[in-house]
């Protein structure tokens, strides 16, 4: 189509071609090229009829896209995204926005300087299911919200950690995984205040950690407990009742929990307790369910990307939002090695 938004992804793995995917449903929007070194990657593109480049430089040689979608690994984020901001390309740039918070004030900072839209892939945001909550708690329906608990436990196979860097410190869940619930908590309550955490790696004996307790007490008050394990046998994950994604056997369980002084609230369920009388823990509650309209989150994160691109739109997780959620996932990190509380103010 003529008139459609020319993206460009730039990393061929996994998350690149679910984009690639995203992309091909929706109307108005092209892939006009993919951008990876590796043989694999020049196969991907050939397959799908994309012209391939092997780096940022010799594209533009050729073309300027109307955005960019960075899919690398995480320890080329920040350069490659640079190399973005230096070309004036609007991006998308998957999560974590980087490895350390120097790192991404840095390109947060360069973004802002050149004006060049910045959005971070904290694709849970865009999710009808999470802005629904966001619903119902603003709506005060709950009443004073008072703490909220998030689990992720799930059993990662051996083959998982047959690529080292997933065995290495700094791939374990609090940063793969945990950044997505704290990424959540903060679109829901606002900014953590102090943050007290607790990991192990007794199963696997990797460098980094395969469990983790924290504690994140919000500037609101609310206090939320996390337990984060990529070793344990369960059903209870956001990814895995969701409904996000189909690569993954799906269980009619809730993941999150959030409790108010007038009623609690499940998720992904959306389920709804309270008490239609006095509120007294001798008198029954009940049970409601709210309704929501199902939409793949990384539809609707393309669709803020095109709007953005098209300047009728502001991002919904921004470079600084983006800053802030990692901020929070490395005081995690922090607090469990030192043993101490970490503020964030």
């Amino acid at each position: 189509m003529n008139n459609a938004i020319k993206l460009a992804i730039m990393g061929a793995g996994v998350i690149g071609k679910r984009h690639m995917d995203i992309i091909g449903k929706e109307p108005n929007v092209d892939v006009c090229a993919i951008i990876d070194p590796s043989d694999d990657a020049l196969v991907y593109a050939n397959s799908v009829g994309v012209p391939w480049f092997d780096n940022l430089t010799s594209m533009l040689a050729n073309m300027v896209p109307d955005g960019i979608i960075i899919a690398t690994p995480n320890q080329y984020h920040v350069s490659n995204a640079l190399e973005a901001v230096n070309a004036k390309i609007p991006i998308l740039l998957e999560k974590p926005i980087a490895d350390h918070v120097e790192d991404a004030m840095k390109l947060v900072e360069a973004a802002e300087n050149n004006h060049v839209p910045l959005l971070i892939g904290h694709h849970r945001r865009h999710n009808p299911l999470l802005q629904k909550a966001k619903e119902i708690i603003t709506s005060g329906k709950l009443g004073n919200i008072l703490a909220a608990h998030c689990m992720f436990w799930v059993m990662k196979p051996d083959d998982y950690f047959a690529t080292p860097w997933r065995r290495a410190k700094g791939a374990g869940p609090v940063v793969v995984n945990m950044i997505h619930d704290i990424d959540c908590l903060r679109y829901l309550f606002g900014e953590v205040d102090s943050v007290q955490a607790v990991t192990t790696s007794k199963i696997r004996n990797f460098e980094n950690e395969e469990n983790c307790g924290a504690i994140l007490q919000f500037k609101s008050g609310i206090i939320a407990t996390l337990s984060i394990s990529d070793s344990i046998t369960a059903p209870w994950s956001w990814d895995m009742s969701a409904q996000e994604n189909a690569a993954f056997p799906q269980y009619p369980e809730n993941a999150y929990f959030i409790g108010g002084t007038h009623g609690c609230l499940a998720l992904p369920s959306l389920e709804y307790w309270t008490y239609n009388g006095e509120r007294s823990w001798l008198n029954e509650l009940a049970r409601n369910r709210f309704e929501y309209q199902r939409i793949d989150p990384f539809i609707v994160q393309l669709r803020n990307f095109r709007d953005v691109i098209a300047n009728v739109a502001v991002p919904l997780v921004s470079g600084r939002e983006g800053l802030e959620t990692l901020r929070t996932t490395l005081a995690v990190k922090e607090a469990a090695l030192t043993a101490k509380t970490i503020y964030l103010n």
